[in-house]
């Protein structure tokens, strides 16, 4: 397994202004010395989530351990948990679906 590199946040900013100014993703990895094209896809998810605050966040995994992310109130804690807990039930669903169909082939 390969090493984990950390990028500084200002490499991360101006990879992903290079892409949204259109440069492609191989001419940006090649000039800022990024070695997988999946990291900047990332940093760009991150980006349009809203999601700054992660490109300052060390390598690894940051919301382990209760690092997670800080709520501004009750009510935004409990939104997220929320959603996390209705995608759980889909995944179920989903799961509940599949095992269903594999007991008819058989």
């Amino acid at each position: 397994m390969g090493t984990k590199v950390s990028y500084p946040e200002e490499v991360k900013l101006k990879a992903i202004k290079m892409r949204l100014a259109g440069v492609p993703v191989k001419e940006v990895m090649e000039e800022l010395n990024i070695r997988n094209r999946t990291q900047l896809k990332t940093w760009m998810k991150w980006y349009r989530n809203g999601e700054l605050h992660r490109l300052a966040q060390p390598v690894g995994k940051q919301y382990a351990f209760g690092k997670g992310p800080d709520y501004d109130s009750e009510t935004a804690r409990l939104r997220s948990e929320n959603r996390y807990l209705k995608q759980q039930v889909e995944v179920l669903k989903k799961y509940a679906e599949l095992e269903r169909k594999w007991r008819q082939k058989l």
